[in-house]
């Protein structure tokens, strides 16, 4: 069996530092004083003492983690991790008097870390101040990947982190480095998005959000997440204008945060123009949501201003994987939600903090179709497939085909687990797909009126199964089921 203890000893460090992270709603509870304070010290206490244990059983290594390593260290992080950030959920309801399960918090846990956006919470503006920043910032941190945090830290404690880069990287191109140095590739990351952050959090409050609530709400939009601290979501705003901020960093932050970086460093943002990816990204989410407001039009639901409003802030809603909602669109001709979750599978970029397959693995497909179409007229031509005017690897088309047909019988299997338990079809695709996409929103009894408070205890186990499969991309979370991983 693979050597643990190289995963043990990073894991425990990395517990270590998100136990430093519960000071954030423990700050602020203390400056609430909404009478959940002590639960902080005590899951930041669990938290340090599991992972100073691991830490303790492997501290004599040094070894440079591997490639099953870094896969390994990722699915243990999205699978235990949450365990940790379910805790103040759990006891901090124990605390206000509010009956929830620990099942219910684990997944309101996997739910934020994975920026997935679904809840089994009701009465959200009731809760205190701290539980509801804790959610957000769940997601805020799992937006850009706590690992990749790590990986700027780890250089520093005498771990390299390239391989836990490349497991926790989405899409199908991970070798591409920024800079010589992995760690300061992770800061210059990093750095963009805490720039998004800022921004974002400045111009939520100057539109009239309270400072709390912009900081929040930022917390999920920036990681297209998608929770927000009150029930009725971005209706609680009715607000054109904060809807329009939050529609411009919905499309910033579905695009490869890669391309900013080398954006910033050359100071020419035709960087971002020239990548095919881009162009796609941005050009399906504008096109869908002007798709979708023409239909509201035609169809009388709105009129044209108000159905471009409606069309363009939740296409892109849907379709970044974020979920927001300003409206009940479930109520809207079938063919908009249909088509706005349809498009949380593709329409974001590798390298973004949104779920689904990524745009670039669609461009890929895309034009191995077309390669294949060519190939029935010039069989002996010699067609490599392109992306930017550099010709793709093989191997690297090899590994999407493996990839779609992975994720498309991920959808049939979970989907025909809910319909074992007599949920019917709608439901049950419309819940697999917001978990697998890590949309967070379905259709019908999902829907953006409702939540999964309602599914039973089986149906949570396969939703939460989709979250954790959607955010380790399927075939890294499968790899670890099979006997030949597990061999030296």
């Amino acid at each position: 069996m693979t050597d643990l203890r190289p995963v043990l000893r990073v894991l425990g460090i990395l517990l270590l530092m998100f136990g430093g992270t519960m000071a954030v709603p423990a700050i602020s509870s203390l400056w609430a004083d909404d009478g959940v304070f002590g639960v902080y010290p005590l899951t930041m206490g669990i938290t340090w003492a599991c992972g100073t244990v691991l830490w303790w059983m492997a501290r004599h290594e040094q070894r440079e983690l591997q490639a099953r390593h870094g896969i390994m260290l990722v699915a243990f992080v999205w699978m235990v991790f949450p365990l940790f950030a379910a805790l103040p959920l759990y006891l901090g309801f124990e605390r206000i008097d509010r009956a929830l399960s620990w099942q219910h918090a684990y997944f309101e846990a996997v739910s934020g870390l994975t920026t997935t956006g679904s809840t089994v919470l009701n009465h959200v503006d009731t809760l205190p101040v701290s539980l509801n920043i804790w959610r957000t910032f769940l997601q805020w941190m799992g937006g850009m990947g706590i690992l990749i945090l790590a990986v700027a830290i780890l250089p520093m404690i005498g771990m390299g982190g390239s391989q836990l880069f490349r497991a926790e990287a989405a899409g199908p191109v991970k070798d591409t480095k920024l800079t010589p140095r992995m760690a300061e590739t992770a800061k210059g990351l990093w750095g963009v998005y805490g720039l998004f952050s800022v921004l974002c959090a400045l111009a939520y409050w100057l539109a009239g959000m309270t400072p709390l609530d912009a900081v929040m709400v930022m917390f999920t939009t920036v990681s297209l997440g998608g929770l927000t601290p009150h029930d009725a979501s971005f209706a609680y705003f009715n607000s054109p204008l904060i809807e329009g901020i939050c529609t411009v960093f919905m499309l910033l932050a579905s695009c490869n945060f890669a391309l900013y970086f080398v954006a910033i460093r050359k100071r020419n943002v035709w960087v971002l123009y020239r990548q095919p990816e881009f162009r796609a990204t941005i050009g399906t989410l504008l096109g869908g949501g002007l798709l979708v407001a023409a239909l509201l039009w035609f169809k009388g639901v709105y009129g044209p201003l108000e159905s471009l409003r409606m069309g363009v802030f939740h296409t892109v809603s849907v379709a970044t994987t974020t979920g927001y909602a300003a409206v009940d669109f479930g109520l809207w001709p079938p063919f908009a939600p249909v088509f706005m979750l349809l498009l949380s599978g593709v329409a974001t970029s590798a390298g973004s903090t949104g779920g689904g397959i990524k745009m670039i693995r669609m461009l890929l497909l895309l034009k191995q179709t077309r390669r294949e179409m060519r190939r029935l007229v010039h069989p002996n031509a010699v067609q490599p497939v392109t992306v930017g005017g550099l010709a793709v690897d093989e191997r690297v088309i090899f590994s999407v085909l493996a990839f779609m047909l992975v994720y498309c019988a991920t959808i049939a299997v979970l989907t025909m687990a809910l319909l074992f338990t007599d949920m019917d079809l709608q439901n049950a695709l419309g819940a697999v797909l917001a978990s697998v996409n890590c949309a967070g929103v379905g259709w019908g009894d999902l829907g953006p009126s409702n939540n999964f408070a309602g599914l039973t205890s089986f149906q949570l186990s396969v939703t939460t199964l989709g979250m954790l499969m959607g955010r380790l991309e399927i075939l890294s979370f499968l790899a670890l089921l099979t006997p030949a991983f597990w061999r030296r």
